[in-house]
């Protein structure tokens, strides 16, 4: 079973990208970068490959999609709280990003977005598990 995820995505401007997700809080692995590419880490386990456009068509032999009018992934990422989901929308604002969504609380989950500078989505979402529907229900009944 595998025990890493790397997410691959195209982008225009490598230097763009590393500016607006610095500004989120992401740091990036120097040794996985060069002028190619970078390596954003979101967790111990989870990185994000921020691949230029012509680097990234080296791995597919399928055209690529312009982000900002088709949608090719939806990224979403657990976070601890619905402050951080806020304040991380905030910051990807702050840097350019857009919300294509308004904010949604489902009661045991609140979630946002919002779309980095090369239209890719991602997603915060906080989930109170205590809140889940029927979280308090036994095997019994």
């Amino acid at each position: 079973m595998a025990k890493q995820i790397f997410v691959n995505l195209p982008v225009k401007d490598l230097d763009r990208s590393v500016a607006f997700f610095t500004a989120l809080g992401f740091t990036f692995n120097p040794m996985f970068t060069d002028e190619n590419a970078t390596c954003m880490i979101v967790a111990e386990n989870i990185c994000v490959m921020l691949l230029i456009e012509p680097f990234f068509r080296t791995f597919t032999p399928k055209p690529l999609c312009d982000a900002h009018a088709q949608t090719e992934v939806l990224v979403c990422l657990g976070v601890e709280s619905r402050a951080e989901v806020d304040a991380l929308v905030a910051k990807a604002l702050a840097a350019g990003g857009q919300t294509p969504n308004p904010a949604k609380d489902y009661g045991f989950m609140y979630q946002h977005g919002f779309e980095d500078p090369d239209g890719h989505l991602w997603e915060l979402a906080y989930m109170d598990m205590a809140a889940f529907p029927g979280a308090g229900a036994t095997a019994e009944g």
